[in-house]
């Protein structure tokens, strides 16, 4: 669940790029890069990092560029080290190219073997290095036929920004797993994985990258070219975007995840037969769902728990025992709130269970007296290949469980989801949505994956 950015600009756009980045922040917080191309030299900065540290006036100054592309990392294939942080450069005959890659690929493996059998040799273990090298393999000056001749060997979900020396290049699988949206300022066109990158610059949105949708940007004009004339894209976005990962401002593919959220809420309110004191909130994403139990219940909606502002999201980081840390010094309960009281806690997911279950441990230390825990999405129990990180079903609690064994485990009082019917209702109820993390319907055969 990374985020990238890609901007074509008439001026230097090291400044906007970091802007931008740092608003999809969210979307990975274990590295950063931005990598620019002016007058035929390319200019790169990749860290391990959050982007405001690795990024001062320095380093803004040295990346001087009119094309440019950015990158916050959430590694899901390949580790949490420098070699794989992205943007990724290079040069092909004679050619500059950069690549940022947000989604990942269910065949990469296959791919990479492929590739080595040709005798190329791999400085790193990210999926995206594959992708670089199909795409440098085929450019011989036409970025469009290179990109549609990658698309026909990689498979599973990515969007890219692309630089060469004189265009920028946003592209979608043809499933549209993973968000990308373009904008434009001026005469400057943006690209991001949410609107909330194009927002902070003053651009305006312009709409969706479509699935299977590559976009050109060249000599100030904007090209669109379909993947292939043969081949009709099928619309799979990702719903876990809207139920987690992306910031309550993001309005991907029509729907605004604020009011999904909303919505979800209200309907698990409108099923309850419970009747507690306080409706609370699992910040930060759990508010939305805990509003929306409010509206349709008329309970009243209560902060009782206190969020640690500098701790990150608990969920995306990189190793177990980190994210059981997190959860300890992020969350902390307002005893004078709880004390005696009956609570609906409302969360927007359960994956691993580690927060839920610890969460539950410190409301009934800090004197609740019932909680029932209230889901605004349904059981996480098939993993995703498709670029969240849940290699293994055996990690995923709702994949070994019943309800009733989840809600022994967490230790709340009862346990509700919604479900899967219930939640598209609240998307909209178009059809237009992968949930193969609650209902295990893979849209893209797994090759070298494994789901199980």
């Amino acid at each position: 669940m990374c985020g990238i950015i890609g901007i074509y600009s008439n001026k230097n756009i090291a400044k906007e790029l970091y802007y931008g980045l740092y608003s999809i922040q969210h979307r990975g917080q274990e590295s950063c890069g931005i990598a620019v191309v002016n007058d035929g030299k390319i200019k790169a900065i990749r860290q391990m990092g959050l982007v405001g540290d690795v990024f001062k006036e320095k380093e803004i100054d040295y990346l001087s560029g009119n094309i440019g592309i950015g990158h916050v990392r959430y590694s899901t294939a390949g580790g949490s080290v420098i070699q794989n942080c992205q943007p990724f450069v290079g040069t092909c005959r004679k050619r500059n190219l950069g690549l940022a890659h947000n989604g990942n690929l269910v065949n990469a493996n296959y791919l990479k073997e492929m590739l080595e059998e040709d005798g190329l040799m791999f400085q790193t273990n990210s999926d995206t290095e594959v992708i670089l090298n199909i795409l440098s393999r085929y450019y011989k000056g036409d970025i469009v036929q290179s990109i549609k001749l990658t698309m026909d060997y990689i498979k599973g979900a990515y969007s890219l920004v692309i630089f060469s020396d004189n265009e920028l290049v946003a592209v979608r699988d043809p499933h549209g797993f993973r968000p990308l949206i373009m904008g434009k300022k001026d005469d400057e066109y943006i690209f991001a994985s949410e609107n909330c990158a194009i927002d902070i610059l003053g651009g305006e949105v312009i709409r969706d990258v479509e699935p299977g949708e590559i976009i050109v940007i060249k000599n100030g004009e904007m090209k669109s070219y379909n993947y292939s004339e043969h081949y009709k894209p099928v619309m799979r976005s990702c719903i876990f975007e809207h139920v987690y990962f992306a910031r309550n401002d993001a309005t991907i593919d029509n729907l605004n995840a604020y009011e999904f959220r909303i919505k979800c809420g209200e309907k698990l309110a409108e099923s309850d037969d419970v009747k507690p004191d306080l409706v609370v909130p699992v910040p930060d994403s759990g508010w939305p769902g805990a509003l929306g139990y409010s509206n349709a219940s008329g309970i009243r909606v209560s902060e009782a728990l206190v969020k640690n502002r500098y701790v990150g999201r608990t969920f995306i980081k990189p190793t177990q025992e980190e994210r059981e840390i997190g959860v300890k010094i992020k969350l902390n309960p307002l005893k004078s709130m709880l004390k005696d009281k009956s609570i609906v806690l409302v969360d927007d997911s359960i994956v691993r269970g580690t927060t839920s279950r610890r969460l539950v441990q410190a409301l009934r230390e800090a004197g609740a007296r019932e909680i029932h825990l209230r889901v605004t999405s349904p059981p996480v129990a098939y993993s995703c290949f498709y670029g969240i990180d849940t290699p293994n079903r055996e990690n995923l609690l709702a994949s070994n469980h019943n309800v009733e064994k989840m809600r022994e485990h967490i230790g709340c009082d009862s346990l509700k989801f919604i479900d899967i019917d219930t939640m598209i209702e609240a998307a909209g109820g178009e059809n237009k949505f992968c949930k193969a993390c609650f209902d295990g319907d893979y849209a893209v055969k797994l090759y070298d994956m494994q789901s199980n």
